[in-house]
């Protein structure tokens, strides 16, 4: 089993909480050998993943990557 562990920092505890809704479909669905939890407490969001080999941690990790630079830029349309 791969896993990882990934944090982050945002400039407000808003942006922090508007990524962790923005993702909460995301980690509630069910993604063949992969596990997602996600949390904040504050400014600081935390995403852990594991996943049964290494080409599963890299795609679920690059893809949660892609969908939290999403939710900041929309976000910061808004």
């Amino acid at each position: 089993m791969r896993k990882v562990e990934i944090r982050f920092l945002f400039d407000s505890s808003g942006d922090a909480e508007v990524v962790v809704k923005s993702l909460g479909p995301e980690v509630e669905k069910r993604i063949p050998k992969t596990t997602v939890k996600l949390g904040f407490d504050g400014r600081e969001m935390v995403l852990f993943i594991s996943a049964g080999d290494t080409s599963s941690l890299r795609a679920a990790v690059n893809s949660y990557l892609r969908w939290i630079e999403t939710a900041l830029n929309v976000k910061g349309v808004l």
